[in-house]
């Protein structure tokens, strides 16, 4: 007891003062997002590593748009089982899919994975069959991030009040960094350090991460007094909900009913579209200079990084733009940042830079602007927490990464016409052309979004 004060006391300077069972809902929670995120940051480093071994680095962009061609039928199946599921249940449901779904990845790996020459040497029938195995296993791992993330963040939406938030988001997230630094670097990298061909240890050690979660949201529920999971409630939420229509295309109807949702949407679209342009290059130049489980070790390394670099700027006090400068401050700050880093972009030239741009972009996204945003579904009902929810962050996600790899699908042709140099010069060009003017919209967005939300709680109103 007297070490759970002195971390409350702790948190007190970067969070905020909780109540104790408030603190300890928040450290359940934590705890929960911190496995969560250290699997799907050691995922995501497996995921292209991979890909490039069994396929090819310059097939990224159009692996991005298999993705969201598949995560279509994936969602819509997603929403079917919320509307019959409760949120309990769907907590085990995906756990346990994908907990045994890595297994099996891993079990196939043991067999497909090889030197580049290898594979390349394999007949057309089994060459087909790796390069197929690589395009799924990018979906996957897509999936993954899409409706796991999603679904925790809607959970904590439904479960937590706007003041509570405030506090206890950051701190979510700060432990869930944690998760993000030991995984990646521990797990991810294990192959590399022990002189493995292939990544299969790597993905058995993450299927027993993902069905970790089930037990420890079994737990947090157990733990947790009733009234601390109970959601915002606004005066006109009854109307709101009523006018809703049921179907598994809800979630998409709202989000194209109201200009609030819409404008989640947008600033989903326009950060990641412009991410995936630095992560594409990124991806290329690593790729150049790795090769295998090498690969995987170094992208390992990158996600520890990221997450090393956010906890920072939480444990500096980041958080405290949100708490007093408001959520929107704190969402138009972001693409202010994206824009230094993407004059950076298009002057520097580098695989250290852009290791150290990829960082910083993420971590400040996930400290800063992704708690920020994932308040905003407070003052909504709960069809638009998961069903919403979900389509803004998985199409949302993968649509802007689709804009962003159709643009990245650019770069070989110009390099074929004009030659190497020439053809990248026109690619950042293009790339300067397409990103100042989206990020001006950006900050616009943001401004009519911290606005609405601040209205709404003060008013104690559903916003939709």
């Amino acid at each position: 007891m007297d070490l759970l004060k002195f971390f409350k006391w702790i948190c007190r300077f970067n969070f905020g003062d909780f109540e104790t069972e408030e603190f300890k809902k928040f450290l359940h929670m934590g705890m929960i997002f911190a496995l969560i995120i250290g699997v799907y940051w050691t995922l995501r480093p497996l995921k292209d590593a991979v890909f490039i071994q069994l396929v090819d680095k310059l097939q990224l962009p159009y692996a991005k748009t298999v993705s969201v061609l598949c995560l279509l039928p994936l969602v819509m199946f997603y929403t079917k089982l919320l509307e019959k599921t409760s949120r309990e249940k769907m907590l085990v449901i995906l756990p346990a899919f994908y907990g045994i779904a890595v297994f099996l990845f891993g079990v196939i790996m043991l067999f497909a994975q090889a030197p580049a020459e290898i594979i390349q040497a394999r007949t057309f029938v089994p060459l087909l069959a790796t390069k197929a195995l690589g395009y799924l296993w990018y979906v996957f791992v897509e999936s993954f991030g899409s409706l796991v993330v999603a679904l925790f963040w809607a959970f904590a939406a439904d479960t937590t009040e706007p003041g509570s938030a405030k506090r206890g988001f950051p701190l979510i997230v700060a432990i869930g960094q944690m998760g993000g630094i030991i995984s990646p670097y521990s797990v991810g990298g294990l192959p590399h350090r022990l002189g493995f061909s292939t990544d299969a240890i790597s993905m058995f050690c993450l299927s027993l991460l993902i069905l970790s979660i089930i037990p420890m949201v079994s737990y947090f529920l157990r733990a947790t007094p009733p009234s601390l999971l109970a959601s915002f409630h606004g005066k006109n939420e009854e109307t709101v909900m009523h006018e809703q229509e049921p179907g598994f295309l809800e979630g998409f109807k709202l989000m194209i009913k109201h200009k609030y949702l819409l404008g989640i949407f947008a600033a989903n679209f326009i950060y990641e579209v412009v991410v995936t342009i630095f992560d594409f290059n990124f991806k290329v130049a690593a790729g150049e200079m790795y090769k295998g489980v090498a690969l995987s070790n170094y992208l390992s390394i990158y996600g520890s990084s990221v997450n090393i670099v956010s906890l920072a700027c939480l444990l500096l006090g980041i958080s405290n733009v949100t708490r007093y400068l408001g959520v929107g401050v704190a969402l138009a700050a972001m693409p202010v940042i994206v824009g230094l880093a993407l004059a950076g972009f298009l002057t520097l030239d580098s695989l250290t830079f852009l290791f150290g741009l990829m960082v910083g972009s993420k971590a400040i996204n996930y400290a800063l602007n992704g708690p920020a945003l994932k308040q905003l579904y407070i003052p909504t009902t709960p069809d638009v927490k998961f069903k919403a929810q979900a389509w803004i962050e998985t199409f949302g996600s993968r649509a802007s990464k689709e804009a962003g790899s159709i643009f990245n699908m650019l770069l070989a042709p110009l390099q074929s016409a004009f030659g190497a140099a020439s053809g990248r010069a026109y690619y950042l060009l293009l790339s300067g052309m397409l990103g100042f003017p989206l990020l001006g919209i950006w900050f616009l967005t943001a401004l009519y979004l911290g606005s609405t939300y601040r209205k709404a709680v003060a008013d104690k109103r559903v916003v939709c």
